[in-house]
């Protein structure tokens, strides 16, 4: 059965296609069209398919429209309840229509699709089959979705057994925890459904001294469920204007946010896990990205094991809308092999790209040490290797990599991306050596854990440990990836350090680096020292020197 997911209506547009119950391939629109998400989440951009995304899907395996079984579009405008507080008011009817036609609308982008295949998902049973149903090994266990909104719900507790889905509660609009953190994005000058997780950075600089007015206004209800509602933002901290500086209120109302999502948070696992005794929890929807929340959830929540899609906001979902139809039509599915699902390139096809930007590069003997040389050297480094990741986090396939040991390393690579200098860069480590380093869950190959930096590393390693002292790690298998853990190994020999920086190969507000075209781009624009694409490097000094 060869199904094509589709995620469409909000916003990350995304496509994913599954074919005999294995996931050939998923990416995201942005990465094609260079849109940051795609779009903005507005009735007006419902129409928008991810079309570029769809098509290369297609491509990869060599398939044509008309060679799909089926097409699960994760969204279903039957569930949608006309007039629900938290919907927009005056056009949610607009989104409703877009979302009707939907199968036009992709038979149209994608020609010889026939209409008819088209098969609705419910959004948040389709987040829910992304966590379940690709997680490694028995996808048997608890599943919460939590996020901005659905159809007319933002949350959705259940639980899987032999890969069917037995929702237990589900909290109707216009209670929501994600459009909760939505709100605080805007008002602390951020771009809402965007930056949400620069207030989560932000978060550590404070203290929670609005808590307990916050308890007022959100908590759980017993049930399952929860109550959002009467948060007077103004009364607590003076909106931020965009791009203004941020105070102590700012960081406080932040910190205090954050700390009673995790309160809610651990409220509504314990009911879960009070309805089904699991030992998992897995977890989906743009709620799912907080790690700060996550790591708690794992160190004080009622589960032994908890297991979060890596794709966890509402691209996700079109990988869960084609898991859940594959395994409905009784297919045998595999489980997600890694986050990188994007596309690739081969060695002759980077070589002609590199012949084409008429730039000098060389093939080293051995990549592993020639980047590992120029990083003890405390160079930049961006690697552009294999297939690009599918979600939001770079994976040591489109990254920028530096030193860890030089503090200053953090300004240095916020202004390479021109970011804020308060948002903290992460780790990759070697898996054999993160226990010694880092306490928290391990392994942790999404980045969707924070990690606790060990006394005797956080002065090795300053500049990825954040103002709380914590780092938000990629733990690195050599079974898994081996040219990054060469990569680490190498750099160990050097300088003793089993870590490197590891942060997206992108500039703010542009999407991560997909291709060859977007890394030469990104490599002539910002000052990086050295590109490692494919078995290539191209050096600055060198390009300079011409």
């Amino acid at each position: 059965m060869r199904v094509l997911g589709i995620n469409a209506i909000f916003h990350d547009p995304a496509a994913a296609l599954v074919s005999d119950g294995t996931i050939v391939a998923a990416a995201e629109e942005e990465r094609f069209s260079r849109r940051k998400h795609g779009k903005r989440p507005v009735p007006f951009s419902g129409w928008e398919m991810p079309e570029k995304a769809a098509r290369w899907c297609l491509e990869e395996a060599g398939l044509e429209p008309g060679d799909l079984d089926a097409v699960a579009y994760s969204y279903d405008p039957g569930l949608v309840e006309p007039g629900l507080d938290g919907h927009d008011a005056q056009w949610e009817r607009l989104r409703t229509l877009y979302a009707r036609r939907a199968p036009n609308f992709l038979s149209t982008a994608l020609p010889g699709l026939d209409p008819g295949i088209v098969r609705y998902v419910p959004h948040h049973v389709a987040h829910a089959a992304s966590a379940a149903l690709a997680a490694p090994g028995p996808g048997d266990g608890d599943v919460l979705v939590l996020d901005g909104r659905g159809e007319s719900h933002s949350h959705l507790a259940g639980t899987y057994e032999g890969g069917v889905l037995t929702p237990l509660h589900a909290q109707r609009l216009p209670h929501s925890l994600g459009l909760m953190y939505e709100d605080l994005t805007e008002h602390l000058g951020f771009l809402r459904s965007s930056d949400e997780y620069k207030v989560m950075a932000l978060a550590s600089y404070g203290e929670p001294r609005f808590l307990d007015e916050l308890r007022e206004h959100v908590h759980a209800t017993g049930d399952g469920g929860f109550a959002v509602a009467g948060v007077d933002w103004g009364a607590l901290a003076k909106a931020r204007k965009p791009g203004g500086e941020w105070t102590r209120d700012h960081a406080d109302l932040a910190a205090s946010v954050q700390a009673r999502l995790e309160e809610v948070l651990l409220d509504l696992a314990a009911w879960l896990h009070g309805r089904t005794g699991s030992r998992r929890l897995m977890l989906a929807g743009g709620v799912a990205l907080n790690c700060v929340a996550n790591s708690r959830l794992a160190e004080a929540g009622p589960y032994g094991d908890i297991w979060v899609q890596p794709a966890a906001g509402d691209a996700g979902t079109a990988l869960g809308a084609a898991l859940h139809l594959a395994q409905a039509g009784g297919e045998p599915l595999t489980a997600m092999p890694g986050a990188d699902l994007g596309r690739r390139w081969d060695d002759r096809e980077i070589a002609e790209r590199l012949d084409v930007a008429k730039i000098p590069y060389e093939r080293p003997d051995d990549l592993a040490a020639t980047v590992a040389d120029a990083l003890a050297r405390n160079e930049i480094v961006a690697w552009f290797q294999g297939r690009s990741e599918f979600g939001p986090r770079a994976l040591g396939h489109r990254s920028l990599l530096a030193h860890p040991g030089h503090e200053g390393n953090v300004e240095r690579l916020n202004d390479v991306k021109g970011r804020e200098q308060f948002r903290p860069i992460a780790p990759m480590v070697a898996l054999d050596h993160a226990p010694e380093i880092f306490d928290g869950p391990l392994p942790s190959p999404y980045m969707l854990f924070v990690h606790r930096v060990r006394p005797g590393w956080r002065e090795r390693i300053p500049a990825v440990v954040h103002v709380d002292g914590t780092a938000r790690i990629q733990t690195v298998a050599a079974g898994d990836e081996p040219l990054v853990a060469r990569l680490l190994e190498e750099f160990r020999r050097r300088t003793g350090l089993p870590v490197v920086i590891n942060t997206s190969l992108n500039t703010a507000g542009r999407p991560m680096v997909d291709d060859p075209r977007d890394a030469l781009e990104c490599f002539g624009s910002a000052p990086v020292d050295l590109l490692a694409i494919g078995p290539y490097v191209v050096r600055r000094r060198e390009v300079h020197a011409r």
